[in-house]
Parts: C-alpha cells; sequence; structure tokens
C-alpha cells in the first residue's frame, strides 16, 4: 500500500446542551510519514487535548450544512499541501465497526464535513482509484454537540520542474503529463471471455464507491491482454472486458457519461510476455482518471 506524507493538526470543541459553548474537549496531532519517499518511520497516534470555541465557526466556501447534535459530532475537515496549499476534490472515508461515512468532495480552500457518531474509534482513508490509503485512525470522544476540527496536512506528489533554456532561447511548451493509469488488481474473467468472476466484485464494488463519491471524476476503463493467440483476436477481449467492467458499475447507478472503455490488446505491455508471471501481468484493467 502506498502510503502519503501529511499530518493531523486538529481542534475540537463541544457545545454544552443550551447556554454558551463549553470548550472542554481536544485536539489531535498525528502523524504518517511515507517511509521511502521520505525517509520517515511511519507512526500513528500522539493525540494531545487543547480547548477551542472556534471549531464549530469552521466552514469551506459556503457555510456549514451539518448541525452535531446529542449523538452525532460534526468534523471539518481541512485538506492542505504545507507548501501549494489547499487540494480540492478529496473525499475522506471515516470507517467504524464495518459502517463508512464519507465527506463531500474538498472545496477550493480544501473544506470537507461530515456527521458521525460520537464515542467511536475510525480508521481515515482518502478514496483513491488504487489501493486503500489508510491514513490513520482518530478517536471521537464520549459527548453531545461536538465540533472537531482537523487540518490534514497531505504532501502531494510534484512534477519536476524544467531546466531554463538557454539565454535568449524560448522554452518549448512540454507536453501535459498524462494522469496515472492503476491497475485494478483481482479483476478476473473467465478464460478467452469477457465474463467477470464473482471473486472480483469486490473490487469493483471499491471503484463503484470511489466513483460514487468523487462525483466530479470521470474515468477511462482499458483493457489489456498477453501476446498469445491472434493480435485482432485480444484486442477484441480487451475491449469487451472493458466493456464489462464499464457496464459492471453502470448498473450500480453510475452515470453512463462518466465513464468510458476501450481496449488496446497486447500493445501495451507492462512485462515480457516469455514467463507465466509476465503474461499474467499483462493481463489487466486499468483505469484512468479523465
Amino acid at each position: 500500500m502506498r502510503r502519503l506524507s501529511f499530518t493531523f493538526i486538529g481542534l475540537a470543541c463541544i457545545a454544552g446542551c443550551g447556554g454558551s459553548p463549553t470548550p472542554s474537549s481536544a485536539s489531535w496531532d498525528a502523524s504518517t510519514e511515507s517511509g521511502s519517499s521520505s525517509g520517515g518511520s511511519s507512526s500513528e497516534g500522539g493525540f494531545t487535548v487543547r480547548d477551542s470555541t472556534t471549531a464549530g465557526d469552521a466552514h469551506g466556501d459556503r457555510p456549514s450544512e451539518i448541525t452535531a447534535d446529542r449523538t452525532h459530532a460534526a468534523m471539518r475537515l481541512f485538506v492542505v499541501d504545507p507548501d501549494a496549499g489547499p487540494i480540492s476534490g478529496v473525499v475522506i472515508k471515516m470507517t467504524t465497526d464495518g459502517i463508512s461515512y464519507y465527506t463531500g468532495e474538498t472545496d477550493s480552500v480544501g473544506y470537507a464535513e461530515v456527521l458521525v457518531p460520537a464515542g467511536r474509534t475510525y480508521e481515515m482513508e482518502y478514496l483513491s482509484l488504487g489501493r486503500p490509503d489508510v491514513a490513520t485512525t482518530v478517536t471521537v470522544p464520549e459527548g453531545p454537540n461536538q465540533d472537531i476540527r482537523l487540518t490534514l496536512r497531505r504532501r502531494a506528489h510534484r512534477r519536476a520542474r524544467p531546466s531554463a533554456p538557454p539565454l535568449g532561447e524560448t522554452a518549448p511548451t512540454p507536453d501535459p503529463e498524462p494522469e496515472p493509469a492503476f491497475v485494478l488488481e483481482g479483476i478476473l474473467f473467465d478464460t478467452g471471455a469477457a465474463t467477470i468472476q464473482d471473486e472480483s466484485f469486490p473490487r469493483l464494488d471499491r471503484l463503484v464507491e470511489y466513483m460514487t463519491h468523487r462525483t466530479s471524476v470521470r474515468i477511462r476503463i482499458v483493457g489489456h491482454t498477453d501476446n498469445v493467440g491472434n493480435p485482432r483476436t485480444n484486442l477484441a477481449l480487451s475491449t469487451s472486458r472493458a466493456q464489462a467492467v464499464r457496464a459492471y458499475v453502470i448498473s450500480h447507478g453510475i452515470d453512463e457519461a462518466r465513464i468510458e472503455a476501450a481496449g488496446l490488446g497486447d500493445a501495451e505491455p507492462v512485462a515480457p510476455n516469455d514467463t507465466d508471471e509476465g503474461r499474467s501481468r499483462n493481463r489487466r484493467i486499468e483505469a484512468i482518471e479523465l
């Protein structure tokens, strides 16, 4: 699982039932280093307590649409890059006891919100086309009318800055860097057919989950094969398999205009086709965010 660098810094405020707000709850500090990319080790926890009277006022581009109550806490989340500022279009999933709660997509100031039951520990995750990206856990204390503000500091991947051209020359306009393709691992088909096997459904359901909550996203599903057999047959098979995945997603309520399908046959291998392992890697389904 790919690990990302970020830091949680939160302010929480509990307002008592009636009367003026009574600051009594707390703030969490937790960090998870990305290991190989940052050189740090992974860590979780380190929660501390700090009074706050402002967490309930947190909002994004528009006024908040949620209100904490006797049993549910209002989670007010900001996602920011330490260098580049707010990150929009992020959905945060909070899961406890097999039940998941989702924010909307973060807005232009990186803000999103969600109501969750109080008195539980949640696993926090950024929704992703790739593998689950579990960030950390956070415990929401018992108590009524809690407003909890968390700032999630996420260091996003950065593209290399092109070098300056020689004096007097104009730098060429670089071609736009394509979005990365994610291999949807665990999607299996009947041999030589486009029939999806039942064990593939949990992985496809994660794709449906992503499309359901990332409402602004469009994707392309691309099928690939190994080079065994006739290239034209392989192209047709890869196209049929991509279309089968698209049909599955649409059948679960996703607008067909948001998902495309294409097949490339054996044209883009990711491994040599001279071993069983290599051919297995080349038989794959990819998803690309458009």
